[in-house]
């Protein structure tokens, strides 16, 4: 069973952000990070209760290649992303998406 996604604004910006970051740093990088995240919300789209719960009800998925990570909240049949973070970012930045 595939799971509907959802992606909030917040994490649309995160993404983009990212993106611009990494192809002024080498062309096509941005690109290679897209496909990245792409393979990684694949996965959670198939089996998001694969990825444990690191707080609260909020599950990670680690981006391969790439130190970032995906937050997102299940709810019966639809994953609500709520933020893409990299790994040394303060953990406050997500968790504060939680309460809104």
């Amino acid at each position: 069973m595939n799971y509907g996604l959802i992606i909030s604004p917040e994490t649309e910006l995160d993404l983009e952000d990212a993106f611009v970051w990494y192809e002024s740093q080498d062309n096509g990088l941005g690109s290679e990070f897209v496909r990245s995240i792409d393979n990684c919300m694949s996965s959670i789209g198939r089996n998001p209760m694969s990825y444990a719960i690191v707080y609260q009800e909020a599950r990670r998925a680690l981006v391969r290649r790439f130190p970032y990570s995906i937050f997102y909240l299940v709810e019966n049949d639809t994953v609500f992303v709520i933020g893409c973070f990299h790994s040394k970012r303060n953990p406050d930045d997500w968790q504060e998406r939680l309460k809104k």
